[in-house]
């Protein structure tokens, strides 16, 4: 997941706000009935009852229950699976659900301690600032493999190339949870003043590149130190900042980053290429004052986080998780493709959320029936409105997503995500170990350049460095 998603999600923004923070998950134990003397006719009907109301193999002895506990952050969009507890209950009587819950900012830490303190949550997903490789590498990870019986992704409606994201050496250690995506949301409004034609969803139209996109976010801005008149035609927020230059054909890390375990040989940050690709990022805010500085979006994005809500932003290159605040712009607001950069194999980053078993876990095989109940076709449909929209994996549910946004013809939606599944890499965050690290270091070091203070190619060699140091240190 992003670092930005949970201030993006605009619909929940308040109600997090309100929220206080809630401890991380501590595990549940095992929660033995007391022995009764059970009459042999009682117990028959009891064995038959729950053959004929199909509970699941919940793997416990008669008579028993278990508690899996469920971590994930303190937000609408998350902590709606509590009310999908009474139902997967009522079907499953030998398993109950506790949900335990932490604020964004604290989910990876509390996680660690609480693991660390032999407390373990028994399912979890990447939602923190660390990702996949980063949980297998340090030993997070139950194996899923031997539990998962007669488990066919196929079943689920959950693409293979999507389902594989989450395979080592044949091994499988998560269940995709939710599919967001990159998006290109666009003000119609803006568009419609400046006499543009709206972009388009297709991504085989060629005519929609970069170039274009900068063209028609020049049209659009008016850069003003005057607050009220200042607007940007574009805010170009494709994936975190070390991701962002393989748009452009760049690549930060050597290419055995993704075949060695997250952890690449070789940093590019000198290469002429990569700081071209940082040259054309930031110059879209300092050459070309198209996009907007990080004062400006901090100054118009208000409670919800989120510049483009202001209504001062043509174009935004973002998460797919921006959509959910559809419902509250105040103007006519379209979805398009990512257009056409320098690289033709990437222009979406895929952020799918699994959902993990973790390795402490006493009860992998009840773990997983809470997971299957939750990527089931019906559950994810539900889960759509529960959440406020976030995406199925599920992809008969996904049709009943695509529908879910007033406003937003479901069909170009739906356009939008089978481009960006094409064309899509999955985000760095979930791929690179030692994520969270790498990322502060990019946040810190590169906060002048964003800023206007200094130029990418003064900064990026000490970034190097720092870089390599950083790597060689925790990937021994």
């Amino acid at each position: 997941m992003n670092e930005t998603k949970p201030a993006q999600l605009a619909k929940s923004a308040e109600q997090l706000a309100k929220r206080e923070p809630k401890p991380a998950g501590q595990l549940a134990e095992r929660a033995a009935k007391p022995a009764r003397k059970l009459a042999k006719s009682a117990a028959a009907a009891a064995l038959l009852t729950a053959v004929l109301s199909g509970c699941s193999g919940s793997g416990s002895s008669a008579g028993d229950t278990v508690t899996i506990t469920h971590y994930t952050i303190d937000s609408p969009d998350r902590t709606f699976v509590e009310k999908l507890i009474p139902d997967f209950e009522a079907k499953h009587p030998g398993i109950k659900i506790k949900v335990t819950k932490a604020p964004y900012e604290q989910f990876d830490s509390k996680l660690q301690s609480a693991i660390a303190a032999k407390n373990s949550p028994d399912v979890t997903s990447q939602w923190g600032y660390g990702g996949f490789m980063e949980y297998y590498n340090k030993g997070m990870l139950m194996d899923l493999s031997p539990y998962l019986g007669d488990f066919k992704a196929s079943d689920y409606n959950i693409p293979d190339n999507v389902m594989k994201i989450y395979e080592v050496g044949g091994k499988t250690y998560g269940i995709p949870l939710n599919s967001y995506v990159s998006v290109l949301l666009y003000n119609k409004d803006m568009f419609d003043k400046a006499g543009l034609s709206y972009p388009p969803t297709d991504y085989e139209d060629k005519s929609w590149t970069f170039d274009k996109m900068v063209e028609d976010a020049k049209a659009m801005t008016v850069d003003s130190k005057n607050l009220a008149e200042a607007q940007y035609g574009l805010d170009f927020g494709f994936g975190e900042r070390d991701q962002r230059p393989q748009y452009f054909g760049a690549n930060v890390y050597s290419d055995d980053t993704w075949t060695n375990g997250g952890k690449p040989s070789q940093v590019n940050l000198d290469k002429p290429e990569v700081i071209d690709a940082y040259k054309k990022i930031y110059g879209l805010i300092w050459d070309q004052h198209v996009s907007p500085s990080p004062a400006f979006s901090k100054s118009v994005a208000g409670q919800f986080g989120d510049p483009f809500l202001s209504g001062k932003i043509g174009m935004s290159v973002v998460g797919s998780w921006s959509l959910a605040a559809s419902s509250d712009f105040n103007f006519k607001v379209g979805v398009a493709a990512v257009p056409q950069g320098p690289n033709p194999k990437v222009r979406s980053v895929l952020y799918i959320d699994p959902l993990f078993v973790l390795k402490d876990s006493k009860h992998p095989k009840e773990a997983l029936e809470w997971i299957k109940y939750l990527v089931s076709t019906e559950v994810q449909k539900k889960s759509i409105d529960l959440s406020g929209g976030n995406p199925p994996v599920n992809q008969e549910a996904a049709e009943t997503y695509y529908a879910h946004f007033d406003g937003i013809d479901a069909a170009q939606i739906k356009q939008v995500y089978e481009g960006a599944y094409k064309y899509g890499f999955e985000s760095y965050n979930h791929l690179i170990d030692n994520y969270s690290q790498i990322n502060e270091l990019f946040i810190n070091e590169l906060a002048s350049v964003e800023n206007g203070d200094k130029k990418p190619e003064e900064v990026l060699p000490g970034l190097q460095q720092k870089l390599q140091k950083l790597l060689g240190r925790v990937n021994k």
